[in-house]
């Protein structure tokens, strides 16, 4: 049974390596999993990935991967060989998906289907094509990806419990777009608190400004770690 920090995944949103190595350094043994995303991996992330992982660290690469199979393949294999415990895919067709899995072969890492990103509401997904409610279509693709093989999904915590329902007890729920109640949500739309994620089924909370913006970032993840342990 994981312990609440471990559910933790500190998104590491800033520009620099030496920033993001700052942060590990001050949150090490208060957070589970720390995240870089494209703004990181642009900026060295991805040998900071294997720095990391190399070091014991589990590693969430958020690539969010969308291209033509033989590319979605190739870059899954790749990101394979760093050591990264985690990867996005956007699961938005089996085409994509399945070219994920066949990237990942026999490694270790485990495959996110993204579903509905957390600042998109109806009307976004209107302009995007889709008259689907956001609950409604991060269901339909989770299964999609849970068909594909993935281990699990991302997607709000607004849609954590049907998604819980839909795919069992066995596939990875991940939550980004945590606030605690009453905090600013910044540029999300469908927010929840750490507690309401893990209540409603959530294996993993992804949380970013929360925890890196505060004057104390360990303090504000243990102060997460003990709101998740309430729940649980």
């Amino acid at each position: 049974m994981m312990e609440p920090r471990d559910r933790i995944i500190v998104a590491l949103d800033v520009p620099s390596v030496d920033e993001a190595m700052r942060l590990v350094s001050k949150l090490k043994g208060s957070v589970g999993v720390y995240k870089i995303g494209l703004e990181l991996l642009f900026s060295g992330g991805f040998q900071l990935a294997r720095e990391l992982a190399d070091k014991g660290l589990d590693v969430f690469i958020d690539a969010k991967l969308l291209d033509i199979e033989t590319t979605v393949e190739r870059a899954t294999a790749t990101i394979a060989k760093s050591g990264a415990k985690f990867l996005t895919v956007h699961a938005l067709d089996a085409k994509t998906l399945d070219a994920a899995v066949r990237g990942r072969a026999d490694s270790k890492l485990k495959l996110l289907g993204v579903t509905v990103l957390t600042n998109l509401e109806r009307d976004d997904l209107k302009e995007q094509g889709t008259d689907r409610d956001p609950q409604e279509l991060a269901v339909y693709r989770a299964m999609l990806a849970q068909e594909a093989g993935f281990d699990g999904v991302v997607a709000s915590g607004r849609e954590a419990a049907p998604l819980r329902q839909a795919l069992g007890p066995d596939v990875l729920i991940v939550t980004p777009g945590i606030r605690s109640k009453g905090a600013s949500v910044d540029d999300q739309v469908r927010t929840v608190s750490p507690s309401e994620a893990i209540a409603a089924g959530a294996n993993y909370i992804v949380v970013g400004r929360p925890i890196t913006r505060a004057a104390d970032p360990r303090k504000a993840a243990e102060a997460i770690a003990a709101e998740i342990a309430s729940a649980s």
